[in-house]
């Protein structure tokens, strides 16, 4: 087991959407201790879970190089997983907390931070070949999990599905025409927990649906 994905399906040093890479590189100016380049996917190497989120946080991810770690939104979503096997802790706070995830990988639709946290279409299009690529290369057994409908939307262009086809609904379950399945769920972000448009119980619902499918697999 690895905690980080290399190679061809992920690239630390792209630069592939000029608008993004000219953030970054103000934010490095003006955080210099931030980690601020595009943040790989974290976990198993061969998960049984994959969660896909939208793209790091400023003072998450973008700050500390690990996604969902280090703000608000990695709240529920850490908890939960310690609570259901998948992770050692039940908070991630740094990328040398030495938290790891079991059976489970973390990664985002869109890798860089995007200003007001809002990527463009194109720019969702363009990070779409690496969501594509890991995709690709999971064990056949793998449930994905959406966190959102950008990360849904992401999802079903990375699976080459019609977005139409397939309607994002919290605790929805779909399945591919090859046998992919994969669920939705209202993204873990302080809005939506604050506002209660997303709760702990409805959370740990969705992951109670997934974990009884793969105990029956």
């Amino acid at each position: 087991m690895i905690q980080q994905i290399i190679g061809e399906q992920f690239d630390s040093s792209c630069r592939l959407c000029p608008r993004l890479a000219g953030f970054l590189d103000q934010v490095r100016i003006q955080h210099p201790a931030y980690y601020a380049k595009p943040v790989p996917p974290f976990g198993d190497s061969a998960p049984r879970l994959l969660i896909v989120g939208l793209a790091p946080g400023m003072h998450g991810a973008n700050r500390t190089g690990r996604p969902f770690t280090g703000d608000y939104a990695g709240v529920l979503l850490y908890d939960t997983l310690h609570k259901y096997g998948y992770a050692s802790a039940t908070q991630s706070v740094s990328a040398d907390d030495g938290l790891r995830l079991t059976a489970c990988r973390i990664t985002n639709a869109v890798k860089c931070l995007p200003p007001e946290n809002k990527p463009t279409g194109l720019e969702i299009n363009t990070c779409n070949s690496y969501l594509a690529a890991e995709l690709g290369a999971l064990p056949g057994s793998t449930i994905i999990l959406a966190l959102g409908n950008v990360a849904h939307q992401a999802v079903l262009k990375a699976l080459r599905l019609k977005v139409g086809s397939y309607k994002f609904g919290h605790a929805a379950r779909h399945v591919s025409p090859d046998g992919q399945v994969f669920y939705d769920s209202y993204h873990c972000s302080r809005y939506n927990t604050q506002t209660k448009r997303l709760t702990e119980a409805m959370f740990h619902a969705v992951f109670e649906a997934i974990n009884n499918e793969l105990k029956e697999r």
